[in-house]
């Protein structure tokens, strides 16, 4: 007698474990179900950022596993929307310049450049700052130099 009943126990728990692992399962599809319902609407009514802001195209230059058409787009867009670098301060470079030197260090030391994105980025900043050309080869040249063979 106390092993049918310890039988029928058992027989009786897995059954009820059995619905509610289905019932789980049921509740969780359907939760599923409705998140991708909302992705699209949420995606849509947030605004999107710019892809041009200087932090963004740092943060691309930065990053080691950018490949070479992301890292040659950031550069075409840095050109584009920050090209210009402010005025020299008398005989001294302007603060702002540093960003553009740790770029042209940057570019150099990163896996996956190669000479053609070295040169665009330099001859352009150049072009668009005749009077920053000694300075622009001077961090060039540290980049290059820099440059693990």
């Amino acid at each position: 007698m106390d092993v049918v009943l310890l039988i029928k126990s058992i027989a009786g728990l897995v059954a009820l474990l059995a619905i509610l692992i289905a019932i789980f399962l049921y509740l969780s599809n359907a939760k599923k179900k409705r998140e991708e319902k909302k992705r699209p609407k949420e995606q849509n009514a947030t605004p999107k950022r710019a892809k041009h802001e200087f932090k963004d195209l740092l943060a691309v230059i930065r990053n080691k596993n950018a490949s070479t058409k992301e890292l040659a787009e950031a550069l075409d867009l840095i050109l584009k929307y920050h090209g210009h670098i402010p005025k020299k301060l008398g005989i001294r470079c302007h603060p702002d310049f540093d960003i553009y030197a740790e770029i042209l260090l940057r570019i150099c030391r990163h896996p996956n450049t190669n000479k053609d994105i070295i040169l665009k980025f330099d001859r352009e900043l150049e072009r668009l700052n005749p009077e920053y050309l000694r300075e622009i080869n001077d961090a060039l040249t540290k980049g290059l130099n820099s440059r693990g063979i």
